[in-house]
């Protein structure tokens, strides 16, 4: 087998297949297909190593202010307290292993997602076309394209019904070129005239055909590129942008008190090595370093469950945009609908029939059934079941069921030619071969066949047509929810030589049409009730004739009597931007909309300051998924196109995903706003009590294993049970948040300051008491009190509004047995005899104790009160 061939587009496809040792009409073997997978290694492109974990582990230690405290320990052990310095470094290591576990988890869960996103590959393989994922193609395979596919490796063009593919991303080309399966003489050739070829990459944008593999990976013409280049460093989100400068910010003046707090200590006699370590130590758990970590880590693991809920985040900051959608944009089938066509109604030569058996063969109901198996790209298994586009398979079943056999009828009258569909056209045609002369079939919408339609065929031979008449016909049809197709046909005495489309599908004979039916989902009704709870507006978007969709849309709810329009393709072609923006927030249903118009929708729309989920599955969809806040794919019956261009893909095609995702992505908000509430007031409450003590002629409160304990075990298992926390009570029942909106609104840097400053009152109240009353603990319950404040605090404020009490205490697990672990380990460093000379503490009795429980209370108290406040709408006004 010879693979180093270069110059594939000069072999024909025979010679091409033969230098591969690859049978075009089976494909490779499954065991030949492996053989060649562990020889050519996986079809992908070399990426950019992420970290290995002991890189991952060592970056812990590389904060500078990290390696200060390290020195600075070691130090002091020279000189000496040996035992502290261990200490110091222990707890230095621990926190290092908690913040390594929380990156690692949140590296695999992205790793996870993007193995989720890649494309998969439909391959010829024993025979049969399986599907299989890209990387698994190896030199042999024959794939099948088909428009909306992505070029998953090098192709030599062996079959081609009018593909065309765009090869812009490769060659700069912006228009799409057809292919052939003709070899190209000059050797070379540049990439963009080898039009036997298709490259890995590219883009289906027309037709459909087969390919030979030549080359995968990065021996393919975009591997060879990718080697040349280096990977962009990974973006960041909005969010994690505000908080990195807000984190600045916070340093900076976290650093400033630091300095004044080791001067001060120095003026009052403090030891100068005590007072670094203390200012060190300070600074190290003061300064918000992991904030934007902290998003990462929720976003990353968030996108994970989504996952659980059939929903893909191929891009991170899609999860924060997704808590701001105003509008969502929805296809109608198979996404408010079930996907499961059924024909119910055929029209022809002037009846309705219900019942799709017939009696006896004659005309037009013989050719409109032979039509409806032929003029199909579906297929049966050998169980007898369809496979293939929802509708074209429906179209199937009831020509099998009406005993027209495909299989029979492709003997008898086998397949020359096919214009595919397109978007423009609204329709599609097949040719065949009869006897002698060849029969077109057309099938479309009745608006795109009817027109071209000059006759009607009835059980008396060609008639004259009433194209209006038909037309109301197909109106009434549609009217009941039924998505109608139109058939005709033409006879030729030769396959037409022509390629000019309008030609090719003039002077047909009207057949009849189809009334299909795909049922609303019975979920959906109640998510587009949720959706307009929260303040977003579903808007449907179809092809479908428009008494269908407003058929739909009143049965759904989205379109109520009073409420909203419906606006046509034909009315949306005809408006301006300028002027369409005056309707566009009006509008509830599109019909027969064509793809390239949904970027105009979603421009008025962002144009008026609305959040747009968009979603889609074609190849003419992808411009507006991009265009879109939140463009969303269909993970089932979407094109490779449309998942590359998305921002989240649906792995049901299910309307209520949208819904169950834009909860999630709120929850995830509320809930990182509660982390960034729990560890600036906990942070700023440390400075303080260090602060401010000797301004109050106190001694220094906490040494700096002390405050490094509390960094430790406040900072980690409590704050990261935050991210666990359910959703809000009435997380949908609040208009959706502004983009742009701080994290800092709704009360919660008035919050920060107020109970930081209380957290650091109670603690100092309990210092004063316990230096002035003579109590050799007051350490301790100093230490105690900031430690239990700290975990009180962060049951507190586990909603934003609805008290502790009615939410439960035990509804977050985590959370629960974060708390219970974290108060034992501080009563391990009070009453554990080995922990007494390391944590520098001394058991306190039971009053002591519970004075020290009684006033962390207090701040439970307080923040308790401050939610009720918010309840009443006196403070903090948010429609929550």
């Amino acid at each position: 087998m010879n693979t180093n061939q270069s110059s594939w587009h000069t072999l024909s496809a025979d010679e091409a297949a033969h230098q591969l040792e690859a049978n075009t009409q089976t494909g490779l073997s499954s065991t030949e297909a492996a053989q060649r997978l562990v020889r050519f290694g996986p079809n992908a492109l070399h990426e950019k190593r992420g970290r290995p974990p002991w890189r991952m582990f060592l970056d812990q230690f590389t904060d500078f202010m990290i390696l200060i405290l390290i020195a600075a320990a070691v130090i002091s052990g020279v000189v000496g307290d040996l035992e502290d310095t261990v200490a110091i470094v222990v707890i230095v290591i621990l926190n290092a292993v908690i913040g390594f576990v929380q990156e690692y988890r949140a590296e695999r869960a992205m790793v996870a997602l993007r193995r989720m996103a890649e494309a998969a590959a439909s391959v010829l393989r024993d025979g049969r076309v399986e599907t299989i994922s890209t990387a698994e193609l190896v030199p042999g395979d024959i794939v099948l394209l088909e428009a909306g596919n992505l070029v998953p490796a090098d192709l030599r063009i062996i079959e081609t019904a009018r593909i065309k593919i765009d090869e812009s991303a490769l060659t700069g080309e912006s228009v799409a070129l057809e292919k052939q399966t003709i070899a190209v003489e000059a050797a070379d050739s540049p990439l963009g005239d080898r039009h036997c070829m298709a490259y890995k990459g590219t883009t289906v944008v027309h037709g459909r055909g087969r390919g030979l593999v030549v080359a995968t990976g990065m021996q393919s013409e975009l591997g060879k590129i990718a080697a040349l280049i280096s990977e962009a460093g990974e973006t960041k989100t909005p969010m994690q942008n505000r908080l990195t400068h807000f984190g600045k910010r916070l340093a900076l003046a976290a650093l400033a008190i630091c300095v004044v707090v080791f001067v001060l200590g120095i003026i009052r006699g403090e030891p100068l090595l005590l007072m670094f370590m203390t200012a060190v130590s300070l600074a190290v758990a003061a300064i918000p370093e992991a904030l934007p970590a902290v998003v990462t880590i929720s976003l990353a693991l968030g996108a994970r469950k989504m996952v659980r809920q059939h929903a893909l985040i191929r891009h991170l900051p899609a999860v924060e945009t997704l808590g701001s959608v105003t509008f969502i944009c929805s296809d109608k089938t198979g996404t408010l609908t079930q996907n499961k066509m059924q024909v119910t109604t055929i029209y022809a030569d002037g009846h309705l029939k219900t019942d799709l058996q017939l009696s006896q063969r004659v005309e037009p109901w013989t050719t409109l059934f032979c039509a409806l198996a032929l003029s199909n790209d579906a297929h049966l298994d050998r169980h007898g079941k369809a496979h293939g586009e929802p509708t074209e398979a429906a179209l199937l079943n009831a020509a099998q069921a009406a005993g027209f056999d495909k299989a029979v009828l492709e003997q008898e009258m086998p397949r020359l030619k096919e214009l595919p569909f397109d978007s423009e056209r609204k329709r599609m045609s097949t040719f065949h071969r009869t006897g002698e002369t060849v029969l077109a079939f057309t099938k479309g919408s009745p608006e795109a066949v009817v027109p071209q339609c000059h006759r009607t065929l009835s059980a008396s031979g060609e008639q004259l047509i009433d194209q209006t008449a038909l037309l109301r016909t197909a109106e009434i049809m549609a009217a009941d929810g039924l998505r109608v197709l139109a058939l005709a046909c033409r006879s030729w005495p030769v396959l037409p030589a022509s390629h000019h489309l309008v030609e090719l599908e003039s002077e047909l004979i009207f057949l009849g049409f189809v009334g299909l039916i795909d049922p609303p989902r019975s979920e959906v009704k109640e998510a587009i009730a949720l959706c307009k709870s929260a303040g977003i507006t579903p808007v449907m978007i179809t092809g479908d004739h428009p008494a269908t969709a407003r058929a739909i849309a009143r049965e759904l709810g989205i379109l109520i009597d009073g409420e909203g329009g419906v606006m046509t393709g034909a009315e949306l072609a005809q408006l301006d931007q300028a002027r369409f923006e005056t309707e566009v927030e009006q509008i509830r249903v599109y019909a027969r909309v064509d793809p390239a118009q949904k970027i105009k929708i979603v421009k008025a729309l962002q144009d008026k300051g609305e959040i747009v989920a968009m979603t889609g599955d074609g190849v003419n969809d992808a411009p507006a998924l991009k265009a879109a806040n939140i463009g969303v794919a269909m993970g089932k019956g979407g094109t490779d196109v449309a998942r590359e261009a998305a921002h989240m893909v649906l792995l049901d095609d299910n309307f209520v995903t949208i819904v169950h995702a834009i909860r999630q992505g709120r929850r995830l908000y509320d809930n990182i706003r509660k982390f960034i509430r729990y560890a600036v007031t906990t942070n700023s409450a440390e400075i303080l009590v260090i602060l401010l003590a000797p301004f109050l002629g106190l001694p220094i409160p906490l040494l700096p294993i002390h405050i490094l304990w509390i960094n430790l075990v406040t900072d980690g298992l409590p704050a990261l049970a935050l991210t666990a926390e359910p959703a809000e009570r009435g997380v949908m029942r609040r208009p959706p948040r502004p983009p742009q909106e701080s994290i800092f609104t709704h009360g919660m840097w008035q919050h920060m300051i107020w109970v930081g400053l209380l957290m650091a009152a109670l603690t100092l109240l309990i210092q004063d008491w316990a230096y002035h009353s003579g109590s050799a603990h007051w350490q301790t319950m100093v230490f105690t009190v900031l430690t239990l404040a700290q975990l009180v605090h962060v049951l507190a404020i586990r909603s934003e509004k609805e008290s502790l009490f009615s939410i439960g205490l035990f509804s977050n697990r985590p959370m629960t047995l974060a708390i219970i672990v974290t108060f034992l380990l501080q009563l391990a460093t009070i009453y554990l005899p080995a922990l007494n000379p390391i944590f520098k503490t001394e058991p306190l009795d039971m009053a002591e104790l519970a004075l020290c429980v009684g006033a962390a209370s207090v701040v439970l108290i307080a923040v308790e009160i401050e939610k009720w406040l918010v309840r009443r709408g006196w403070i903090y006004q948010r429609n929550l």
